[in-house]
């Protein structure tokens, strides 16, 4: 199993010096992954995402980074493709990219986007097929509802093969982005009742694979918060690993305050607690 660590872009993590800081200590306690949130509109401080991530690849060298999650539904797929694909150069192939649809009402209707969940969810897979095809290098056309390219080719393509990987998060036991996440490489599901036990994960993992053509393997990915004690830690991410989860990302989020996505975050966090998880390190754990 690996451990990343997955922040807010906005409050105290708005200020991009910060979180470069921030992520070369993640570094050095062991963490094997660094992502943000990708939010533009909340009424919370806040900073850009993807500059701040190509900064954080300039000043790291073995962590993966990525957003956990963009909403591609918002993006223009040929700029977020190439945006990308400088990132993962820039990292050497650390990027990862996490989609949805969106969590927060407020980076669409604020912003003039569409907020129809089943238009979101067409925008994203129409945004993926083009990034996807883009990322290959050849010539390429897509006419779809939402986007449309003619004879668009992009050099360079990224330094990962056969393209970054995808990770797709989604609401468990929503079946659509289950399988959205089946045509891709990862599943980040999370849920609106608490957080998912390892049944869950039997569940989610039996379900995609029942969806999934692919012969490559799938990474699962677990949101969750562990101690800052190794032996408390190890027992608490096991049984997650045993049922096949790959990745569990540290949500060092104002989850840990109480808060949840959307409210008015009254500062200040409490930045030395969230500080201190990171130093410490991820889990120590043989499964």
């Amino acid at each position: 199993m690996k451990f990343g660590l997955q922040l807010p872009n906005l409050g105290p993590f708005s200020d991009i010096h910060y979180l470069m800081q921030l992520a070369q200590e993640a570094e050095s306690a062991g963490w094997d992954g660094f992502f943000l949130w990708d939010h533009v509109a909340i009424p919370q401080r806040m900073v850009d995402s993807m500059t701040t991530l190509t900064a954080i690849a300039a000043v790291t060298n073995r962590m993966k980074l990525g957003p956990m999650v963009t909403s591609p539904s918002r993006r223009r797929p040929w700029k977020l493709a190439r945006e990308l694909t400088a990132l993962d150069h820039l990292s050497k192939g650390r990027v990862i990219l996490g989609v949805g649809l969106g969590a927060s009402d407020h980076d669409f209707e604020h912003c003039g986007e569409v907020t129809s969940a089943r238009i979101r969810a067409q925008r994203v897979d129409e945004a993926l097929t083009i990034m996807n095809g883009l990322w290959q290098g050849e010539s390429f056309s897509y006419q779809g509802d939402h986007f449309q390219l003619s004879d668009l080719q992009f050099h360079p393509t990224p330094l990962q093969k056969p393209r970054i990987p995808i990770w797709v998060a989604g609401w468990w036991d929503n079946k659509a982005p289950m399988r959205r996440a089946a045509r891709w490489d990862g599943v980040f599901p999370l849920s609106k009742s608490g957080p998912l036990r390892p049944e869950d994960w039997q569940n989610i993992i039996a379900y995609i694979q029942s969806q999934r053509s692919s012969t490559t393997p799938l990474t699962c990915v677990h949101s969750g918060i562990t101690a800052n004690d190794s032996q408390t830690a190890s027992d608490q991410v096991k049984p997650f690993a045993e049922v096949g989860v790959d990745w569990w990302l540290e949500d060092i989020s104002l989850v840990r305050v109480g808060h949840k996505l959307g409210e008015d975050w009254v500062e200040p966090w409490d930045i030395e607690a969230i500080v201190e998880r990171i130093q410490y390190g991820p889990p120590q754990t043989t499964t």
